[in-house]
């Protein structure tokens, strides 16, 4: 019997152009043709000034965050995360003005710091599967 995976996200006919382009290595955001704004998570209507689907468009992110806050994770018994631990749950600012829920990678947790700058990378999940994640950007 396979156990649930808590991690993977359901793609659904809405949400489909994002994660092709995560499993591309891009990042994508929706952004109000109405307000101007951006936002993240993607919805289909703009969460600020509520303009409908037609007004709100995907839109490739620039891939820069600044690290917002953070949480080391030593302990989740959900698969696959107990696997996982320690791990780094994180919030970015994404430079475009969205804030994200995220995971940092690749970086110790005593060197993050709030303000820092990160990019975004793409961790496969499952087969076909991407996740953005951020790392410190390269020296």
């Amino acid at each position: 019997m396979s156990q649930v995976r808590y991690d993977l996200p359901e793609a659904d006919n809405f949400t489909r152009p994002y994660w092709a382009a995560a499993a591309e290595g891009r990042l994508l955001l929706r952004r109000c043709a109405d307000c101007g704004r951006a936002h993240h998570y993607p919805r289909e209507f703009c969460p600020y000034c509520w303009a409908g689907e037609d007004r709100v468009t995907w839109e490739a992110a620039s891939g820069r965050a600044t690290l917002h806050t953070w949480s080391v994770i030593h302990r989740n018994d959900l698969p696959p995360f107990g696997t996982r631990v320690p791990y780094t749950a994180a919030v970015v600012d994404l430079a475009e003005g969205p804030r994200m829920m995220t995971e940092v990678v690749d970086c110790a947790a005593a060197d993050l710091r709030i303000g820092m700058p990160l990019r975004v990378t793409f961790r496969e999940a499952a087969e076909g599967t991407w996740i953005p994640v951020f790392t410190p950007p390269a020296p």
